[in-house]
């Protein structure tokens, strides 16, 4: 191996394309603080060493395994192993709502009803109306129902208004009859003309109304109980006042008079045929004696009102129809007067016994006569004593 020779000029260093010969130059090599390359210990730039780095791949997408289920491993169970009951079957609720919403109307108009009820009985007058010494019981239920000509309450206009003018006093009555219910069958109302002449205990032989007079409701039931033998059980009497109210309160009731009637007395002036009449002019209806038979024209007159009444009170249309109802339960709590151990629940069951039909009659009349007392009615005495038969 020979040696170079000194002689010979050397290469230059060779350079790489694209690149400065000045290592300041190039960004491949470690420049220190001073800003000139680092070099080792040989003397040698420090070139600046770049990880090479692979080419970046797409990682292939990796489909879903789902975990590997291990199969349990059951073993023998004991004998004396019993398996749990199973737990109960939870059923849906079902919703009642709309049933607890009818269920609250119908208790609000109870609520409501009873104490309207109670409110209402607590408004009728009592008075002792049945006597100490009472016949025989009979069978079935009795009412005597009067109508007294009391202007009690009625102030000056109100007496112009309905023609209860003259006597003011409280003492007679206009009306009396009995309402005969029986079990079973229809139910009869019977007519007694206040002129009726019979025995009043104590007193002698009178006209019948004169029995209130001289000793109030007790001995007019005691009369009426000694002339026809019937047990009375219950007593109800109304006022002219409170009739009319009582009728006005219903929007009037219709009646058929079978000719007009012009009687100033009563402050009547109607004509014949199917009218309704109001308050006033129903008082003065069943008051008038201003017809060709006097006092069993009107006895016939009142049966009809009653009826008229009764069945206009207990109609579905006054029964459903707040503005009638509420009304008229307060005016015929405040209007009527029973006896002591009666209440609004009786005057109930009259009405229902009205409502489904009743027979009505007036007392056999054998003629008329002119007594002490004035001029009387004289009963068919064994008409009479039929008609009593039949209903005891």
């Amino acid at each position: 191996m020979h040696e170079r020779d000194p002689r010979r000029r050397q290469d230059p260093p060779r350079r790489q394309p694209g690149r400065s010969s000045d290592p300041r130059d190039s960004g491949d090599y470690v420049l220190g603080r001073d800003g000139k390359p680092l070099v080792d210990r040989y003397g040698r730039p420090v070139r600046r060493r770049t990880p090479q780095r692979p080419p970046r791949r797409e990682a292939a997408p990796q489909q879903y395994m789902p975990p590997r289920r291990e199969e349990p491993q059951y073993r023998p169970a004991p004998a004396s192993y019993r398996p749990p009951a199973p737990a109960p079957r939870r059923r849906k609720k079902r919703s009642f709502r709309p049933l607890k919403t009818v269920g609250a109307l119908v208790a609000i108009i109870v609520v409501l009803g009873l104490s309207m009820l109670l409110w209402a009985d607590a408004q009728l007058n009592r008075v002792q109306a049945l006597p100490e010494q009472r016949v025989a019981n009979t069978a079935g239920t009795n009412w005597l129902l009067v109508g007294s000509d009391s202007r009690q309450g009625l102030s000056d206009e109100d007496a112009a208004r309905l023609g209860t003018g003259g006597d003011l006093g409280v003492g007679r009555t206009d009306t009396i009859m009995l309402l005969h219910i029986p079990t079973v069958g229809q139910a009869r109302l019977v007519s007694l003309p206040r002129d009726s002449y019979v025995t009043i205990p104590g007193y002698g032989d009178d006209k019948i109304n004169a029995a209130f007079t001289y000793g109030g409701p007790q001995l007019l039931t005691t009369t009426v109980e000694s002339a026809t033998g019937l047990r009375i059980d219950h007593y109800a009497e109304i006022g002219m006042g409170g009739l009319a109210n009582v009728v006005d309160a219903i929007g009037g009731v219709e009646l058929c008079p079978a000719e007009p009637i012009n009687d100033p007395l009563a402050n009547l002036d109607i004509q014949a045929g199917c009218q309704t009449m109001d308050g006033a002019t129903s008082l003065g209806y069943v008051r008038t004696r201003a017809t060709p038979m006097g006092d069993l024209d009107r006895v016939d007159r009142q049966r009809a009102f009653f009826a008229a009444l009764i069945d206009e009170a207990t109609a579905p249309n006054t029964l459903l129809n707040p503005l009638e109802f509420f009304p008229l339960v307060g005016s015929t709590a405040k209007s009527f007067t029973v006896g002591k151990g009666d209440h609004v629940w009786n005057l109930a069951r009259v009405g229902l016994a009205m409502r489904s039909g009743v027979q009505t009659e007036t007392v056999p009349v054998g003629g008329f006569a002119d007594y002490a007392v004035g001029n009387v009615v004289l009963w068919d005495q064994a008409g009479a004593q039929a008609l009593w038969e039949s209903m005891r």
